[in-house]
């Protein structure tokens, strides 16, 4: 299993970015994938998760209306359009799958067996 994260960067408050993760090795169609961020000195948080089965999506509540994930099959790739950000949205972002994920458990990190990379999100002015 690969998952590899992008997109992150450095955006002023209110600003957009659309985060991406590359999926490969593993038959998607049952796995979930959910983004979950971590600050430094704290622990690693679960943002928001698209389902295997039905595409049902899971989302923090603080990220509620401001932030959407999708997944295009076609491209391997699992998106999370993040808008209207705020300083505290600011962190490493990581992608995460697994093949288990119910919708009491998409916010738990320690669900997730499959890892990428993390990509960096700074929100300043």
């Amino acid at each position: 299993v690969q998952l590899q994260a992008s997109g992150g960067g450095l955006v002023q408050p209110g600003g957009s970015l659309r985060l991406s993760c590359a999926a490969s090795g593993f038959n998607k169609e049952y796995y979930a994938i959910g983004w979950i961020r971590q600050v430094p000195g704290k622990k690693r948080e679960g943002v928001s998760c698209i389902a295997n089965s039905d595409s049902s999506t899971w989302y923090l509540d603080s990220v509620k209306g401001r932030f959407t994930i999708s997944r295009d099959n076609s491209k391997n790739t699992i998106y999370l359009q993040m808008t209207s950000l705020k300083p505290e949205d600011a962190a490493v972002y990581y992608c995460a799958a697994d093949s288990r994920i119910i919708s009491s458990s998409w916010s738990n990190p320690h669900a997730y067996d499959d890892w990428g990379q993390g990509t960096q999100v700074t929100v300043s002015s």
